[in-house]
C-alpha cells in the first residue's frame, strides 16, 4: 500500500481548494491530495456568476444578513449555522482578496450589488463571473502549494476501517477511477473530505456543469452518513432559453440591477405573485415563471434589462452580453428569453459546524453538505460563502486533530478480476436519459403525491438494474455517475414524499400550504449502516 495522505479532498471547487490551501498554509509538510473529476476548474464554482454575500458595507449589519437568510430558509435554517457563516463572511472575503481575487471596485470601495431576498447591497463580485475569478485564483495557488492534484479522477467510494464482526469504523481513504489512464486506484488517507458539489444534473434541465451528479451525497450515504432536506432543490428562475445554449445561467444580479420579467406580450407579471416583484427569492420567481408558462402554454418568458444604458449593461454583465450575442440576442436592445432550470442542492450530507459527518474522519463541505445554513431555500450568493467558511472551519478542525489520528491500516487494492467489460453501454445511456426525464416531469418545480409515487416506482427499478450492472462489469465514468444520480434521485423522492406540506423550495399541489400546526422539521434520512456514535 502506498504511503497514506494526511488529507484527501474529493472535489476541487471553492470549498475543496479552500480546505487544501488552508491546511497547507499552516502545515506545509502535510501530504494533501485533491481529486478532480474533470479538469481542476471544471466544477460549479467556475460557473457561479452573481457573487458572494457578506456584510462589507457600514450601512449593512450581521443581524440583517442573518434575518434575510432565515427568512429565505422558511423556518428550517439552523440559527447557529447561519450566524456562524455570516459572522465569518468578511474574513472569508479578506482571505480571497489575500489570495489574489480581484473584485470589482467603485472608486476606492468595492462595488456591492443586491440580489433577490437581500435587504441590502452586500454581494461582492467580479463582473458577472465571480466564480471564475475565485476558481482560477485558488487553482493557481493550489498548483504552487505542494498539494498533489489528480485531475480526471472520479471517486468510487470512501473506505471505512473494518472492525470486529460486521462493524465499520473510521474513514481511511477512498477508491477513485482514473478516467484517462483506466483502472481504479487506492488513496489511503488519515482524513477525507467530500467537496463534490451538488446533484442538479439529476434533472433534465440544469444550469450546472455535467459533473454535478451528486457523487459526494451518494458516497456519504453509502458510507453510513445521514442525509437531510433533499426535497429542497433550487431551480434558478432565469436560464437562457435557446436550443444550443445548454441552459446558460443568467445571474440574479440582472434582476437586482433593474431587470424586468415579461410575458411574451411584453407585460410584467412578478408584482402579481409577490410584493417584492423581481427581487423576490428564487423559489417564488421560479414558480411564478413556471405558472405563467403553463397558463399561457409558452416555451419561455423574457428578462429585460435593455431599458438601462447600453454602457451600464455591458460593463456590469459583459459575459452574459457576449454569450447572448452568440445566440443572436443583444441584451442592450432586446429582452433575454429565459426558463427555470435545476440549480442548487440545498440538502445533503449532515454535518456539524466543523464539517464533520457521522463517520469519523470524514468531512463534507460546500454544496454536498447540509450544514443548516440554507434550510428550505438558499438565499442568493450564500453558496460560495458557505463553501469558503466551512472549508476554513474544516481545515481548523483537521489541523487540531491530525496529530492524534493514526495512519490507516493496510488496505486492499481494488479487485476487478472477476468482472468483465460491458458490451451493452446502451443500458447506461438509456437509464441516464429515463432518470433525468422522469425527475423533471414528476419531481420538478411543482409536485404531486401521485407523480412522486410514479417516480418512486421507476427509480426503484433503475436502482435494481444499476446494482446488477455494477456487480457484473468493470466500472466506468458513466456507470459511476448513473449509480450516484439514481441514488440521489431516490433520496430526493423519499424526502419529498415525507414532507406533507409546501415549504420553501418544496411545492406540492396536494399540500399547498405550510404546516402551521407542528413546528417545521428537517427531513432526515438514516442509512442502514448508520452508527449513532455522535449527535450532530
Amino acid at each position: 500500500m502506498a504511503e497514506p495522505y494526511d488529507l484527501l479532498v474529493i472535489g476541487s471547487g471553492a470549498a475543496g481548494l479552500t480546505l487544501a490551501l488552508s491546511v497547507l498554509a499552516e502545515r506545509p509538510q502535510a501530504r494533501v491530495a485533491v481529486l478532480a473529476k474533470n479538469a481542476l476548474s471544471e466544477g460549479s464554482t467556475m460557473y457561479a456568476q452573481g457573487g458572494i454575500a457578506a456584510v462589507l458595507d457600514a450601512t449593512d449589519s450581521t443581524e440583517s444578513h442573518i434575518l434575510d437568510t432565515l427568512s429565505a430558509g422558511a423556518g428550517l435554517c439552523n440559527p447557529a449555522a447561519v450566524r456562524f457563516v455570516v459572522e465569518n463572511g468578511r474574513r472569508a472575503i479578506e482571505w480571497l482578496i489575500g489570495q489574489g481575487v480581484a473584485f470589482d471596485r467603485e472608486g476606492s470601495a468595492y462595488h456591492l450589488t443586491r440580489e433577490g431576498g437581500h435587504s441590502h447591497r452586500r454581494v461582492i463580485h467580479s463582473a458577472d463571473a465571480t466564480g471564475k475569478a475565485v476558481q482560477t485564483t485558488l487553482e493557481a495557488r493550489a498548483r504552487e502549494s505542494g498539494a498533489e492534484l489528480f485531475e480526471e479522477h472520479i471517486a468510487v467510494d470512501v473506505i471505512r476501517e473494518k472492525l470486529s464482526g460486521d462493524r465499520l469504523g473510521r474513514c481511511v481513504g477512498a477508491y477513485a477511477l482514473d478516467r484517462l489512464g483506466g483502472g481504479v486506484k487506492l488513496f489511503p488517507a488519515r482524513m477525507v473530505a467530500l467537496a463534490t458539489g451538488g446533484a442538479s444534473r439529476v434533472y433534465l434541465y440544469s444550469s450546472n456543469p455535467d459533473g454535478s451528479t451528486g457523487d459526494g451525497i451518494a458516497i456519504g450515504w453509502r458510507a453510513g452518513c445521514r442525509v437531510a432536506n433533499m426535497e429542497f432543490g433550487q431551480f434558478h428562475p432565469t436560464c437562457l432559453y435557446h436550443p444550443r445554449a445548454k441552459s446558460f445561467l443568467v445571474t440574479e444580479a440582472v434582476r437586482g440591477e433593474g431587470g424586468r420579467l415579461l410575458r411574451p406580450d411584453g407585460t410584467r407579471f412578478m408584482d402579481e405573485y409577490d410584493p417584492r416583484g423581481e427581487l423576490a427569492p428564487r423559489d417564488i420567481v421560479a414558480r411564478a415563471i413556471d405558472d405563467v408558462m403553463k397558463r399561457l402554454g409558452c416555451e419561455c418568458v423574457y428578462l429585460d434589462i435593455s431599458h438601462k444604458p447600453a454602457e451600464f449593461v455591458t460593463s456590469h454583465f459583459p459575459n452574459i452580453h457576449a454569450k447572448c450575442l452568440e445566440f443572436g440576442v443583444d441584451i442592450t436592445r432586446e429582452p433575454i428569453p429565459v426558463v427555470p432550470a435545476a440549480h442548487y442542492t440545498c440538502g445533503g450530507v449532515v454535518t456539524d459546524l466543523s464539517g464533520r459527518t457521522d463517520v469519523d474522519n470524514l468531512y463534507a463541505i460546500g454544496e454536498v453538505a447540509c450544514t443548516g445554513l440554507h434550510g428550505a431555500n438558499r438565499l442568493a450568493s450564500n453558496s460560495l460563502l458557505e463553501g469558503l467558511v466551512f472549508g476554513a472551519a474544516a481545515a481548523s478542525d483537521i489541523l487540531a486533530r491530525l496529530g492524534e489520528v493514526a495512519p490507516p491500516p493496510e488496505l486492499a487494492s481494488w479487485d476487478d478480476t472477476w468482472v468483465t467489460d460491458s458490451d451493452e453501454m446502451v443500458v447506461v445511456a438509456h437509464n441516464w436519459g429515463e432518470l433525468r426525464r422522469f425527475m423533471w416531469d414528476y419531481v420538478g418545480i411543482v409536485r404531486s403525491t401521485k407523480r412522486l409515487e410514479r417516480a418512486k416506482h421507476r427509480v426503484r427499478l433503475l436502482l435494481d438494474e444499476i446494482a446488477e450492472y455494477y456487480g457484473s462489469f468493470r466500472v466506468g465514468n458513466d456507470l459511476l455517475e448513473l449509480r450516484n444520480l439514481a441514488m440521489v434521485a431516490d433520496l430526493i423522492i423519499r424526502s419529498a414524499l415525507i414532507r406533507r406540506e409546501s415549504r420553501g423550495l418544496h411545492s406540492t399541489i396536494d399540500f399547498p400550504a405550510p404546516d402551521t400546526i407542528a413546528p417545521p422539521q428537517n427531513t432526515i434520512l438514516v442509512p442502514k449502516n448508520f452508527s449513532a456514535r455522535r449527535v450532530l
